[in-house]
């Protein structure tokens, strides 16, 4: 693709990348034929093409306006079209480069204004979001429906175990993580305490930064890596840890972009890079264990499970197999059902702020599932459990909660 960037971003860092990723595309359109969005709505705009065209005209200096900015909004950056894609368009940087030089140009709405506010100052605070998330389950019936959808009830945490171990290894707690589904980080240090290994939590560390960075306050979400790094370094630094584990894959996506994302701060940028290679998602960490693993367990998950694999583990992280790999070798009945490769919808903070489209994701992903005629669904991010549970009655619990379960 022909570029010639406007003035305004053209030798800058994100010109550059911006060029060289637009440079990239053929318009071959294969990426239109994975796309979410655009298989729902038929709009060539709602795909990665159309958006790529319009991303293109807005830094080669044309006006954006607000219908390129819904267009702009409506990617649930799941990112299967660069897994699709066959020359390597790293269409997720773009997508995030062209949303903020839009933001600087085209306001919003007012009611907009205030949700996306609401959504980057709260969500990111675990200090504030526990408590409201807690208030919220009390006026549950009374909220909207997109609301309602996030607060579904959290199960019991249980005891973290308290053995010391000569091998370490950090693990993120989160923002929403936390309040949601404290048992996901519980059970995670309780197996990997039954195999010899120490989860740390690091007090200062929070929000992995991609709630602002992709609700466009990119230097907010900026500030939240750079204090995750000033609390993992010590850690680091003395090398007490070897390895930074994720349980939310949609976190794991992010601290591993760290490097990348950080690489034009001369304070930050050798720190962050050091920090993306030691960031392992769980599903990375258990198959060096499988046969350990297998001979500790104490029974069997008697049931049928289905397995969603999250787009930012999948396509994100490019991690496939991993997952259903440790529940077979544990002796569960894993089955990934039709379209696997596709979003539930949920894409962090899209189903609050685009609820009708999230929500028919949601439900063409349970129909999928449901055929595989599963007694529980499992996932590796909080807020896919989230959206899913709330359109089914069947469990959705992470995938470590059946090893925890089965190590009980």
């Amino acid at each position: 693709m022909q570029t010639n960037l406007a003035d305004f971003i053209k030798g800058t860092p994100d010109g550059n990348e911006a060029e060289a990723i637009l440079r990239a595309c053929v318009h071959c359109g294969f990426c239109t034929a994975t796309c979410p969005t655009y298989q729902l709505l038929g709009d060539e705009l709602d795909g990665p093409r159309g958006r790529i065209y319009l991303i293109k005209q807005v830094l080669e200096g044309a006006e954006p306006t607000r219908k390129t900015q819904l267009h702009l909004d409506r990617c649930l950056t799941c990112r299967n079209c660069e897994t699709t894609c066959p020359s390597g368009v790293k269409y997720g940087r773009l997508v995030d480069i062209g949303r903020r030089v839009v933001e600087e140009r085209v306001p919003r709405p007012l009611k907009d204004r205030v949700k996306r506010t609401t959504l980057k100052e709260f969500l990111p605070r675990t200090v504030l979001f526990k408590p409201a998330f807690r208030a919220g389950q009390i006026a549950r019936p009374v909220l909207s429906r997109e609301l309602q959808d996030k607060l579904q009830p959290a199960r019991d945490a249980g005891a973290w175990p308290t053995r010391a171990h000569a091998r370490k290894m950090l693990v993120l707690e989160g923002c929403v993580q936390p309040a949601m589904a404290p048992n996901i980080n519980a059970a995670t240090a309780r197996v990997l305490d039954a195999l010899g290994i120490q989860l740390l939590v690091a007090p200062k560390a929070g929000c992995c930064g991609a709630v602002r960075y992709h609700l466009n306050d990119q230097q907010g979400g900026l500030d939240d890596m750079r204090r995750n790094i000033d609390a993992w370094w010590p850690y680091v630094e003395r090398e007490e840890v070897e390895a930074i584990v994720m349980t939310a894959s949609g976190c794991g996506v992010t601290v591993k972009e760290y490097g990348h994302l950080l690489a034009h701060d001369e304070a930050y940028a050798a720190k962050a890079g050091r920090i993306s290679m030691l960031t392992r998602d769980l599903s990375e960490i258990l198959p060096e264990f499988e046969e350990q693993l297998t001979a500790k367990l104490k029974g069997k998950i008697a049931k049928r499970v289905a397995y969603h694999p999250p787009c930012t583990l999948q396509h994100g992280q490019q991690i496939r197999g991993k997952v259903e790999g440790v529940l077979r070798a544990a002796g569960v009945d894993v089955t990934l059902c039709a379209d696997s490769h596709l979003c539930c919808g949920s894409a962090g903070t899209y189903s609050v702020l685009h609820p009708e489209i999230a929500h028919a994701l949601r439900d063409r992903k349970l129909e999928n599932l449901q055929a595989c005629k599963p007694d529980e669904i499992v996932s590796a991010n909080i807020g896919c459990m989230s959206h899913l549970q709330s359109g089914t009655q069947t469990p959705v619990t992470h995938w470590i909660e059946l090893i925890d379960r089965m190590l009980a």
